[in-house]
């Protein structure tokens, strides 16, 4: 019989649901609805991970007897952290700027329930091509990634855009990183696989 409690993935993204579906737990999901906005003096990584602990905590507030996943991301230029663009406009400008240069995205991931509290940062460095305003445009135009971290859809198009990758978890860049998230549902007493 089995006795883990409910898996649940604090996020309304369809990519993390189609990531987490890669484990083949059963899982739901659940939309936090938090404030994503970042506090005064907060690093990247303390952002990162108190919004996948505070995304986590706002449903597990809800659903006390479950264990539930937060995650979040953001990409790193030197000392700039670039969200979501949600615009055009925004996208090409994150991408101009990230042209020729290493950037790192950020992977928050926090698993929360009533024995388990667990919150890391997972970094993906991506070494981006010098490209031009063209290639930004068509590729901005062609793959809409204003719902991405720094407006790059890796699992996409976006992958023409870079030099390399560097990460110990691929799937960190998607947002849901899932060699460390399965680590911890094993401790946790879950069949992975």
């Amino acid at each position: 019989m089995n006795t883990t409690p409910p898996l649940i993935l604090a996020s309304g993204s369809t990519y993390r649901a189609e990531m987490l579906g890669r484990l083949a737990i059963p899982f739901s999901s659940h939309e936090s609805g938090i404030d994503e906005t970042a506090l005064p003096g907060e690093s990247p990584g303390q952002l990162v991970r108190r919004l996948a602990r505070n995304k986590a905590l706002h449903v597990s507030e809800k659903h006390p007897d479950a264990l539930v996943i937060g995650a979040d991301q953001v990409a790193v230029l030197g000392d700039r952290v670039l969200g979501k663009p949600g615009t055009r406009e925004r996208a090409v400008e994150q991408l101009a700027m990230m042209s020729g240069n290493s950037v790192v995205y950020l992977s928050g991931l926090a698993l929360l329930g009533r024995d388990v509290q667990r919150i890391d940062a997972i970094p993906t460095t991506l070494l981006f091509r010098s490209l031009s305003h063209a290639e930004i445009e068509r590729y901005v135009d062609r793959d809409r990634p204003f719902d991405c971290a720094g407006a790059m859809r890796s699992e996409s198009l976006g992958i023409s855009l870079l030099e390399g990758i560097v990460s110990e978890d691929p799937s960190a860049l998607i947002g849901l990183p899932l060699i460390r998230l399965a680590h911890w549902l094993r401790e946790a007493g879950y069949c992975v696989p």
